[in-house]
Order: structure tokens, then sequence, then C-alpha cells
């Protein structure tokens, strides 16, 4: 994708507006993890290095749903970047408005400042042009590096860019240079892996992924309802009883790219202290039972269909990896995939649950790419036009 980033652009003396995504997870007022935070750093240093006159981030935080809530306030953000940037940031109470504009009048000369949540206005989320156009005063050019919501029309990166030359952030160029090429050029063999919960999600990656895949790899409850469409009993494990057509659809399509686990770990309650046991994917699931995790025979099996592999794209778990005992398949997966990385694969983990379990396996360092955005990523996978992207300046 040819677009315009901040490398293109002259930002000396310029009021530089840059829509980051700073939706981290808090507990109270504490930032519980701050990948996000730390993604943004690199395009914000090169910014600052252009010696703009100001530099003035807006992001959202959760889903306040056009309301003022004090546990969705960016205002803990603030102290965190400074920490990570080095440099004092300023806080405003909201994005727009004379809260807003007097904040950012109090700069001094080259001065970061962070606006409230964008989302505690209803204009966020409908891109409504009124919204669009008070932010959009704010700044000279306007920078977008929030791969997370590029897959959403917002007032804070599509309606802005309708008034400001908009050009990509540098973690936005990281983001679309990986997946872009991962589905239209990709360095063969091409493997992916599908987990997580629900095959309806994600029919239309896989449908847009069995073209382009040598092979495709299937975890998590999405594997149950594959297997419910093949017959098998799945007693109580999760399966999505209005998708087992579009699973057969797929199976039939699939051909022999499709693998699905040879063995999986069942319990006989949703709780990490549960009985469990590894059964076949041959035998049925026995009464009061469910399946929350891929099997011992799985991992192996998969390991061997991940080697040698030159590029891999990874979105979703392959079990309940919030719980320990069901966490081996996914974080096994991680270390194959770390070891691919090594041997010259080029491994994009697609955001989401799947990022959250790498970093929890302290696996992230040593893969080729992780994706910010869940949504964003998967879009880009079904081969859409993500309304963010599109709105940035052709080169």
């Amino acid at each position: 994708m040819n677009k315009m980033t901040v490398r293109d652009a002259d930002l000396t003396g310029k009021r530089v507006l840059v829509r980051v995504d700073f939706n981290v997870p808090l507990d109270g007022t504490t930032i519980t993890d701050d990948t996000r935070i730390r993604a943004a750093v690199p395009t914000l240093q090169y910014i600052l290095e252009q010696k703009p006159k100001a530099l003035i981030l807006m992001s959202h935080l959760g889903r306040p749903k056009g309301e003022r809530k004090p546990e969705m306030s960016l205002a803990p953000v603030a102290p965190a970047l400074s920490e990570q940037l080095g440099v004092d940031v300023a806080f405003a109470n909201d994005c727009v408005g004379e809260v807003a504009e007097q904040a950012i009048a109090n700069l001094s000369d080259g001065g970061v400042i962070l606006l409230e949540n964008t989302r505690y206005h209803s204009g966020e989320t409908k891109n409504d042009s009124t919204l669009a156009t008070q932010l959009a005063k704010h700044g000279d050019i306007f920078v977008n590096d929030a791969f997370g919501t590029a897959h959403r029309a917002h007032a804070s990166n599509v309606g802005v860019s309708e008034h400001l030359t908009a050009v990509a952030g540098l973690l936005l160029e990281k983001e679309i240079t990986y997946l872009a090429n991962a589905i239209e050029n990709p360095e063969k063999p091409f493997v992916a892996i599908l987990g997580g919960a629900k095959v309806s999600g994600k029919i239309d990656v896989i449908d847009a992924l069995l073209d382009k895949v040598d092979k495709l790899l299937i975890g998590g409850g999405m594997a149950n309802t594959f297997f419910a469409a093949q017959g098998r009993e799945m007693a109580n494990s999760l399966v999505e009883t209005e998708a087992l057509d579009i699973a057969k659809a797929v199976l039939e399509k699939a051909g022999d790219k499709l693998h699905l686990p040879v063995d999986q770990r069942i319990a006989d309650d949703f709780n990490n202290d549960a009985n469990n046991k590894v059964i076949e994917a041959t035998e049925d699931v026995p009464e009061g039972w469910e399946s929350l995790d891929i099997g011992p025979k799985t991992i192996e099996a998969y390991a061997q269909e991940l080697d040698g592999a030159k590029t891999v794209v990874w979105n979703g778990p392959m079990g309940v990896f919030e719980m320990p005992t069901f966490a081996q398949g996914t974080v096994s997966v991680a270390e194959v995939l770390a070891k691919e990385t090594e041997k010259g694969a080029k491994t994009i983990i697609g955001g989401g649950d799947s990022a959250a379990a790498v970093e929890q396996a302290g696996l992230a360092e040593k893969m080729s790419h992780i994706s910010t955005g869940g949504g964003a990523s998967l879009e880009m996978l079904e081969g859409k036009t993500l309304p963010g992207l599109a709105a940035l300046k052709d080169k």
C-alpha cells in the first residue's frame, strides 16, 4: 500500500495531531499492560526530532458510549507515556472545546499533550463531521498511528483526514507492510494458524486464506464446530450449532490444506482444577465433559507442519490459555514459532488473544511482528480495505 508516512511530511514548526492507540487495560488507575504505549514511542520520538511546534495526541479507551466515565479516562496514560518518552506530557480534560484548546495553547514550543478519551463524545464512533472539524482544529497535519481502529471509520481517524493532510505513523506503516505482504506476496511455504472460540467470526478469513496458504491449522473452540460438522459428539464443548453448515462447506472446499487437531485435552468442568484427560479426535467427548485445549499429539503434528515454513500468520489461541492447565497448546505453538523465526521464517501474530498469549509466554520478542489490532488485522487478512488506511494520502 503506497501511502505517505511521517517520513514524507515536513513537520518542523507544525502542530502535529496524532491518533494513537492507547486503549490499554486498567486496574483502577494502574496500567496492567503498556504494550500499546511502548509501540507508539518510535513514531512520537521521530516527530519530536523534527522539532514540531506541538505534539497533540488523541485516543479512545474502552467503550464509554458518549458518556464521561472516570474509569475510562486516559489520565493515567500521560505519566506512563512521559516516562517512556523522557519528556513531560500534559493532559487535557477533554479532546475538543475550550478546555482542550486552552491546554494546547498553554504548551511551550515543542510540548506534548494527551487529550481525553475521544469516545466521551458520541460523535466519535459515528464519524460526526462537527466533532471531526473540532479535532482537526488542533493540528496543521494529521498522523494516524492507530492500527487497532483502522477498520473503523471514526471522527478521530477518518473524519479528521478530510480536513488535514493525513499520513501514516511508523507503527501503522509496519502493520501495513507485514500484513499486506503476508497476504499479497507471502514467501512460501505459507502456513496460517487459526484458533479462538468461533468459526463464524473468521469464516471470511478462512475463505480468503484458503486460496493463498499451503496449510491451515485449526485449534481452539472453533475446532469443535468442525468436529461436530463431521458428526462427532462434543458434549459440553463450545460448538456453534448455527455455523455447522458453514463448517461443512469449509471442510469440502479446503481438502487436505485444512488440518484439525488429532487429539484434545478435555475436562469435566470449565475450571483450571477440573479433572482432565486427553482423548483422540476420533472419539466422542463423554457426557458432561468439554474440550479445552489441543492435545500433545496435535502439538507434535502442528510443529511438523510448521517446520520449514517461510511465512506464518497466527490468529487465535489453541485453547483456554487463561487457565494454566489448558494453556499448553497455545504456549507450545508460540515456542515452535519462536524457533521458526530463528530459522528465518516471517512470523506474524494477529493481535488480540494471540498477542496476549505470546506476551504471557514471554516470547513476544522472538516473533517477527505482533499486530496491535485484532479486528483490524483480521480484516486485512480477509483482503478488505480499511477505512483508516484508505483515508491516508497516497504517495
